[in-house]
């Protein structure tokens, strides 16, 4: 029974890294979904929710109000959520005509992107975040895909200045989904940038910490696709590792959460990419019980020797040498190489998911909003998931 719990736990995990990116893939260039696209200018509203945001809000307006789109058709939302810094004097000082400012109290980034939805006059609601930079083409590129009647959302491509560590993680996580949305639809969204259609929106939960799952998932749920497209493309910085931890905890435990709100991702019958979710988000919430197994019925199975003992001496001291580069990267920074790097974010990452369970039954679901460092607040990370 040790040796078969071995290679059920081994099989959970490489399926999970490996076997799955690599099925994925392989589908989107096999067996690819038809796509039409042509040159579309529907109006659209672009929904930004802002708290405490005086550092970015100035340099995200002349990023949106620079965007390659008709002026007369683009509707420019920002919704203070509670700010008691300068983000209303700023927005209220931009002078655009098309730049709209909605006050609301302090409850959350749910109910201020409801507030802005609301308001929002467009066929196309665009949800974007304060801090990055979105390209000057990437409105356009956007809505050509809504050209396809059964696309509901689109996803931007969020590219990170660094790809070491979280930026590595990152690089690796696009390629799925950019697969997936060839295959059919991404499971998640983005709060970097998303387009959705109107009428496809329906009010989030004002206790919603992940809206970049819920709403994409309700759209799926409605049969209309969700794509990543890599032309639609915003710019981030890579994150820090510590930063990186708080957010992924807040996002995995939005993950349980989210099934409270929309329960039928899990029903196989109504859930037509129900085996791309249950391989990219269900089975990343396993691993880290997995890996924590694995790491234990090997130490069990070497201690007891008997056939396979080679086997078993080998893949513990592979397991070691990652978890010894890993405490390398923990404690020697960007000086340990990117193979140590990586290895840390792997396990913090994966060490993230069980703290996210934790807050999960607990009760303890409140916003991160620390990414970059206690310098640098803001409100979602390039993707979640």
């Amino acid at each position: 029974m040790t040796s078969l719990a071995f290679w059920v736990l081994l099989g959970i995990v490489v399926y999970t890294y490996a076997g799955y990116p690599a099925l994925i893939y392989l589908l989107s260039r096999v067996r690819p979904r038809g796509l039409q696209r042509a040159p579309l200018e529907p109006r659209v509203s672009i929904v930004l929710a802002a708290h405490n945001e005086e550092a970015h809000i100035g340099r995200k307006l002349e990023n949106l109000l620079g965007l390659d789109y008709p002026r007369e058709k683009l509707q420019i939302i920002v919704v203070s959520d509670g700010s008691t810094d300068r983000t209303d004097e700023i927005v209220a000082r931009c002078g655009a005509e098309n730049v709209e400012l909605v006050r609301v109290p302090h409850q959350g980034k749910p109910t201020a992107l409801n507030a802005g939805v609301a308001r929002a006059s467009g066929e196309i609601v665009v949800f974007c975040d304060a801090r990055q930079h979105i390209a000057q083409d990437a409105l356009r590129a956007m809505v050509s895909y809504f050209a396809d009647l059964k696309v509901g959302a689109v996803v931007g491509d969020t590219l990170l200045e660094a790809k070491a560590g979280p930026g590595f993680y990152w690089a690796y996580e696009r390629i799925i989904r950019i697969a997936e949305g060839k295959v059919d639809s991404v499971v998640g969204g983005s709060g970097s940038l998303m387009g959705i259609r109107r009428h496809l929106l329906s009010p989030l939960p004002a206790e919603a910490l992940l809206d970049d799952l819920v709403t994409p998932m309700r759209i799926v749920l409605q049969g209309y696709r969700v794509l990543y497209r890599p032309d639609v493309r915003v710019y981030d910085r890579e994150a820090s590792v510590s930063g990186e931890f708080a957010r992924k905890a807040r996002t995995l435990a939005g993950n349980y959460q989210a099934l409270r709100y929309v329960p039928q991702m899990l029903n196989p019958m109504k859930n037509r990419i129900f085996f791309q979710y249950l391989s990219h988000k269900v089975l990343r919430l396993v691993c880290p019980f997995a890996l924590l197994g694995l790491l234990a019925v090997n130490i069990a199975l070497v201690a007891r020797g008997g056939a396979g003992w080679t086997w078993y001496v080998a893949t513990l001291a592979a397991q070691v040498a990652a978890y010894g580069l890993a405490l390398r990267g923990a404690l020697a920074g960007e000086r340990a190489g990117r193979l140590a790097r990586v290895s840390h974010t792997f396990v913090v990452l994966n060490a993230a998911a069980v703290e996210g369970l934790r807050r999960f039954l607990t009760g303890k679901l409140t916003w991160t909003t620390v990414r970059h460092g206690a310098s640098d607040p803001v409100s979602t990370s390039p993707g979640e998931g």
